[in-house]
């Protein structure tokens, strides 16, 4: 009769009051609700924070499938916003507003008219420098043609290598002084 009753701790509960439907037509994150990993719940909320369990929560799907189909609903989303803008603009520019008719002023005498300075008149004009006749163009030097290519000769086969000679122990100097006859030889070395 011992019950283990198994809930997590930082569940308050409060999540349930904004609990999201499924939208129709549209995915979770696109329609603007979140996740809370700990509750466990989507939810309608503004915030970056669980009003829950304070836990962060989630904008973005995490499999890669659905980040490039929300990914692609958003920039779709904001070429239809600019595409909207635009048009409002320019049926802003078509649309003129009439002002209503204002009286007009009355009409003012007008002033004398002043006569004008007499014309001086113009410079003569000065004549142009004659043309210089351009130098002739000199003819380039006609291009040298390249010697032909020798063509290489062909290699040689390397001569076998010899084995050398195994290296002999150096002798060692042994002094020989004149030997009586008599006497026994002794070497010093």
């Amino acid at each position: 009769m011992n019950s283990i009753l198994i809930t997590k701790m930082t569940c308050k509960g409060i999540c349930v009051r904004y609990k999201a439907q499924k939208p129709v037509g549209t995915g979770r994150y696109a329609s603007g609700q979140r996740r809370c990993q700990i509750c466990e719940i989507f939810i309608k909320w503004e915030g970056l924070w669980c009003p829950c369990c304070g836990y962060r929560l989630r904008t973005k799907p995490r499999n890669l499938k659905y980040k490039a189909k929300l990914r692609a609903r958003v920039e779709a989303d904001s070429i239809e916003a600019k595409a909207i803008a635009e048009t409002q603009s320019e049926v802003e520019d078509v649309i003129v507003v009439k002002a209503p008719k204002v009286a007009k002023a009355p009409k003012v005498a007008k002033a004398p008219k002043v006569a004008k300075a007499p014309k001086v008149a113009k410079a003569p004009k000065v004549a142009k420098a004659p043309k210089v006749a351009k130098a002739p163009k000199v003819a380039k030097a006609p291009k040298v043609a390249k010697a032909p290519k020798v063509a290489k000769a062909p290699k040689v086969a390397k001569a076998p290598k010899v084995a050398k000679a195994p290296k002999v122990a150096k002798a060692t100097k042994i002094k020989v002084e004149s030997i009586p006859e008599t006497e026994s030889i002794a070497i010093k070395a």
